[in-house]
């Protein structure tokens, strides 16, 4: 009997782009990090494309992409941000699973996912096609293959979804034990039922489905899975490979195949290093004589199915009632002790199956101007959504529509938008969690209000207010808010953005930053066609014109503006739609000359005359830029408290010093003050051009000499980016040795700190530079080249530092002792 392993990871993170900016704004849970995604990539999606193997002694031995030695599907909103943001982590996926289809005869590791998490079993038929359409085109855009398998959000299924799955091709999924129903021999007749001890998950399962198409299931190992999820399987890689290779079966000649399925998140984010548990569990398989490692795909080929599965329809992994957790307050919640109730979830899903079933109507009736099948040309719009180029848009247009004009266009694509947005608001995560106003479900919500905000643009009909008092009996369990209509009125209602709003954006933004005449923000594209700055001491004044046009909808209009600037954050501004070039003069005209007499209230009236109600403040801007506009605003300030704070430590630090003597504890005002600029001067000496060692080493000598917490969190931020920048320049450059002594000795100064320290770039690049770059320069220095050896000697110091060995130099130090032997 052959016995197989497999590990599978759902590497996933929901939608999380503002759907009028199509960029993840600031999210600041996700502290230091800009976001979510940033911050999970950091623990675990980079990580595992380079992840360590340790010697005995802690030491890296090697460094080995995980993904291409396991079975792993990522979502495709998050593999799109990934491609745009972390382009990088985004190859080094892909290399993967080409790598894979070398180790595994022509099967790669990679899996489709339905596209937006979606629970398809609680999905009309239109979803259910487009989701499983969309998953498999974007899988082919990025990974330049057909999929063999597909990954079902939450693994929730019944049978029309399986049928979708094989009609378009898809050869097998992967399931949960609990959701096999009966089973049999394929040449049987009779079916076993599934007893309490749940389906055999060790082999391959045919399911032959209603519409005469077949489709292969396989149920991952319900214990291991558990207990490397949410046991302590992964504190040690050699116990995790064990779980897999010691499973024992009754003596036969079937191949067996051990595989478990978890959230890819388990290793890094929700276990720390738990991508190192996972190298060396892959590490120690294959050195395993009696355990072959593979993937599905791999598997399958070599050994179809002998039995045949009835699966339990409507069923999941994460819930145990079903796909109840998705429309009913089913009692699964994630703190079930907190007395909450869910009751919430199903007024949120019969208020999004409203919505959708409305704009339904609108999407087939407006669009049947432009072709004769609404729902096929939504299934091809993935074509525009992965490729934004005029070019990728112009071929869809003619391929798919039937006539259209520019003005038609537009509306072609906010109908199509609005179907997008229909669908991404039914994301499995605004069900998942406990609270309506958990920052998933307003995720959802935001999107609902874009496709409310498009369905009233392409057809003049409102649904806000019928789909704001049904949310109004959703109750909420935080004392914030009363109802899920509270939760939309407070949350979502003011992040609405409208052409206008992007104008305002723009006008007071361009007081602080200079911009082309033609840029860039988020999804828009703004041309200057006049603009005009007037100062009178520390007030601005800015008046112009603008083009705001959306590179999504291509709907666009030309904006009048004009900012009053009063210094701090005290600002206002006003944005309208250009009626014509008299009425601009007229006021542009006017207002400069009330400003430059000074005459401010005046002025701020005379705004007020020609915008109306569209007044603007700096709470106007997108949140992004709110942050960077206040740090300028707050950057005098905050000079003038660090020059109080300053003088304070220097006048009390004489007293400071004979303090530790008397065994007294510093004052709390003064211990803060000295807390405050220690930090502050450590961060600097970072941050600066050339970090100053010496003063580096004093300032932590000093930081240790007190008993008050440190900045740990933010000056290790800092810290491993310098020191990964400093990598990178010595990677361009390596004969540039300063950088490897300077790299050295502050690694060492800031050991002492204690500091929790992110050197995984700078590790990567060590240990590949000991690979592709040491044994040339070894060679000179065995040959006496004076600044070889100390290019060597510095070299090895940094490798014991960052604790990285390499095979490659220990065989030419192997080499070397033979020879003079």
């Amino acid at each position: 009997m052959k016995k197989f392993a497999c590990i599978h990871g759902h590497f996933y993170q929901p939608p999380r782009e503002n759907p009028w900016l199509e960029e993840i704004e600031l999210q600041e849970s996700a502290f230091p990090y800009p976001d979510w995604n940033e911050r999970i990539t950091e623990e675990c999606y980079a990580p595992n494309t380079a992840s360590r193997i340790l010697d005995p002694q802690g030491s890296i031995i090697d460094i080995v992409n995980n993904y291409a030695k396991i079975s792993f599907n990522f979502g495709p909103t998050l593999l799109s941000w990934m491609q745009r943001i972390r382009p990088e982590i985004y190859q080094s996926i892909l290399d993967a699973d080409e790598l894979s289809q070398e180790i595994f005869d022509g099967h790669g590791s990679a899996l489709a996912q339905a596209y937006n998490h979606m629970i398809l079993p609680l999905a009309n038929e239109c979803d259910k096609q487009t989701q499983v359409l969309w998953g498999i085109k974007d899988f082919e855009h990025h990974f330049k293959r057909k999929p063999e398998g597909m990954w079902l959000p939450e693994t929730a299924v019944d049978v029309k979804t399986l049928e979708v799955l094989a009609a378009n091709g898809i050869k097998f999924t992967i399931l949960a034990p609990h959701q096999a129903n009966k089973v049999k021999r394929i040449e049987d007749e009779e079916w076993q039922n599934i007893g309490e001890g749940g389906v055999d998950p060790h082999r391959a399962y045919l399911c032959n489905l209603p519409n005469k198409q077949k489709i292969v299931v396989f149920f991952y190992d319900g214990p291991i899975s558990h207990d490397i999820a949410f046991g302590g399987v992964l504190r040690n890689g050699e116990d995790f490979a064990r779980r897999l290779t010691e499973v024992s079966f009754n003596e036969n000649n079937e191949p067996r195949l051990v595989h478990v399925a978890t959230d890819g998140e388990t290793y890094g984010h929700h276990h720390r290093f738990g991508n190192m548990a996972l190298s060396y569990c892959l590490h120690h398989i294959q050195a395993d004589e009696e355990t072959q490692l593979t993937i599905y795909g791999a598997f399958l080929e070599q050994h179809p199915p002998e039995f045949e599965v009835a699966i339990a329809e409507n069923t999941s992994w994460s819930c145990s009632h079903g796909v109840e957790r998705w429309r009913s307050d089913c009692g699964c919640a994630i703190n079930p002790l907190s007395g909450w109730t869910q009751q919430w979830r199903e007024v949120l899903r019969e208020s999004m199956d409203w919505l959708r079933d409305k704009v339904a109507e609108i999407f087939e009736k407006e669009m049947k101007a432009f072709t004769d099948n609404p729902w096929s040309v939504r299934n091809q719009y993935i074509d525009v959504i992965l490729d934004r180029s005029k070019e990728a848009l112009e071929q869809y247009i003619t391929k798919q529509i039937k006539k259209t004009d520019n003005t038609n266009q537009e509306k072609i694509l906010k109908l199509l938008e609005m179907q997008r947005y229909a669908m991404l608001m039914y994301t499995s995560c605004g069900w998942f969690f406990d609270d309506v106003s958990g920052i998933e479900t307003v995720q959802i919500l935001q999107y609902a209000a874009r496709v409310m905000q498009l369905a009233k643009e392409t057809s003049q009909k409102d649904f806000e207010q019928e789909f704001i008092q049904k949310l109004s009996q959703a109750k909420s369990n935080v004392k914030e808010f009363t109802d899920g209509a509270d939760v939309y009125k407070k949350t979502v209602q003011p992040t609405i953005v409208n052409l206008l709003n992007v104008g305002a954006h723009y006008a007071i933004s361009s007081l602080f930053e200079e911009y082309e005449e033609q840029v860039v923000i988020y999804s828009y594209a703004i041309s200057l066609e006049k603009k005009d700055l007037y100062e009178v001491g520390k007030q601005r004044l800015v008046i112009g014109k603008a083009r705001i046009f959306s590179n999504i909808t291509q709907e666009q209009c030309l904006i009048d503006f004009s900012v009053l600037y009063f210094g701090d954050y005290n600002l206002s501004g006003g944005v309208r739609i250009h009626k014509d070039d008299k009425s601009y003069d007229e006021m542009h005209m006017k207002l400069q000359n009330i400003f430059t007499k000074n005459n401010i209230p005046e002025a701020i009236q005379m705004t007020n005359d020609y915008f109306g109600v569209n007044n603007y403040s700096l709470w106007s801007l997108f949140k992004n830029e709110q942050s960077k506009v206040l740090n300028q605003v707050f950057g005098s300030t905050s000079a003038s408290i660090e020059t109080h704070f300053r003088q304070i430590y220097d006048h009390y630090y004489p007293l400071m010093c004979v303090n530790p003597e008397i065994r007294i504890p510093l004052p709390k005002a003064l211990a803060m003050t000295v807390e405050f600029i220690l930090n502050r001067d450590l961060i600097e000496a970072l941050e600066s051009d050339a970090v100053d060692v010496l003063r580096l080493e004093k300032l932590a000598q000093e930081i240790k000499r007190w008993a008050f917490a440190r900045d740990k969190e933010a000056i290790s931020y800092v810290a491993s980016k310098r020191i990964n920048k400093l990598m990178e320049e010595f990677f361009d450059d390596h004969k540039k040795l300063n950088l490897l002594e300077s790299m050295s000795e502050i690694l060492r100064i800031l050991n002492a700190l204690d500091l929790s320290l992110d050197l995984w770039k700078t590790q990567n690049i060590y240990f590949a530079m000991s690979r592709d770059v040491y044994g040339p320069i070894f060679v000179k220095a065995k040959q006496h080249d004076k600044k070889a050896r100390e290019w060597i000697s510095n070299f090895e110091k940094l490798g014991q530092i960052l604790k990285v060995k390499n095979n490659d130099v220990l065989t030419l130090k192997k080499k070397e002792r033979v020879g003079a032997c």
